[in-house]
């Protein structure tokens, strides 16, 4: 007799600790984030996601289950001792052995568990329909659906940050790094990383493209190259590096004669995801600025603006101690 009252004891204890287990497990597993796995082709979300997607429902099952077996091992107690003691049997035993350890465990690996006894929360999840139905329904209408976490971007760089650090995640360190660039990079605005124009090398359309001047277009290693009429103060062309390869060496041309007069303007106020937007939609590498007033303030290429998402972009012109400078700047 006294085997068989231990064996009930343990049975309702063991079912108190599966529903709190369970109901903390469970809810904490979003639906969108079970989607999410479902679509990478997670078995475990494909047996829990049925049950979780109807939240209201199946936190109104666990609850009554484990209210109902938390009052059954009270009352089978109660007939077992004296009221007082029976109390605080029933109470050390629930706490313990049915919230505290099953909760600690089931948040830890709450996908695992769910998935292993998603059989049995069915079957008492038909089993109460009748009495949780109407709670589900009523908390349905009044509460709504559930909502999917949104994150900012402030709160999903720290997310980033936090992956970082753990050693089971499958993003390298150059994805980590991509990943905070492309959150930040629409932020930036074309001021932020435009060469002013007092730095730029630009050319005038009235020189002409001397042997010297060659020699001093390549050294720059620009592809593409403003040039500049003082006397319109303004921009009239672009001249191409490449363009200088069908032309022969000694053929006395000016830079008006080989220049592009397609000109694209963009605002120093643009933020760069707009920018980067354009330079696709135009396919052009090069963008004339302009502040409030229409002057002329610098160039930006679509390299300054990929820089911004991949870091330092290094050309093979470039000698040993910039390529040095640059790789201290991006640690």
């Amino acid at each position: 007799m006294v085997l068989f009252n231990y064996l009930i004891i343990t049975f309702l204890i063991g079912l108190s600790a599966l529903f709190s287990g369970l109901s903390l497990g469970l809810m904490s597993l979003g639906p969108y984030a079970l989607q999410r796995k479902i679509k990478l082709g997670n078995k475990n979300a494909q047996k829990v996601y049925p049950l979780r997607k109807r939240g209201n429902q199946l936190l109104c099952t666990l609850l009554l289950g484990n209210v109902a077996v938390n009052s059954a091992l009270a009352v089978f107690l109660g007939s077992l001792t004296q009221g007082i003691i029976a109390s605080l049997t029933a109470t050390g035993l629930i706490v313990i052995f049915g919230e505290i350890l099953p909760q600690a465990i089931f948040s830890r690996h709450a996908l695992e568990f769910g998935a292993r006894f998603a059989w049995l929360v069915s079957f008492f999840f038909y089993l109460f329909y009748p009495v949780t139905w109407p709670i589900a329904y009523g908390l349905d209408r009044m509460l709504g659906k559930e909502l999917p976490a949104v994150f900012t971007k402030k709160e999903f760089s720290l997310f980033i940050e936090q992956q970082k650090k753990f050693q089971k995640s499958d993003i390298r360190e150059q994805e980590f790094s991509l990943l905070q660039r492309g959150l930040h990079f629409s932020d930036k605005n074309v001021g932020q990383v435009m060469t002013p124009w007092k730095n730029t090398y630009h050319l005038r359309p009235s020189m002409r493209l001397t042997p010297s001047l060659r020699v001093e277009i390549q050294l720059q290693g620009c592809s593409r190259i403003p040039v500049y009429d003082p006397h319109e103060k303004k921009v009239v062309g672009i001249f191409f590096t490449k363009d200088l390869v069908s032309k022969e060496y000694l053929l006395p041309l000016t830079v008006r004669e080989i220049m592009r007069p397609i000109i694209f303007y963009i605002q120093e106020a643009d933020k760069l995801d707009k920018v980067l937007n354009l330079f696709k939609k135009n396919r052009v590498h090069i963008f004339i600025v302009l502040n409030k007033s229409d002057k002329i303030v610098g160039i930006i290429t679509l390299e300054d603006v990929l820089e911004e998402i991949v870091g330092e972009i290094l050309d093979e012109h470039e000698d040993e101690d910039e390529i040095q400078k640059a790789a201290i700047q991006s640690q």
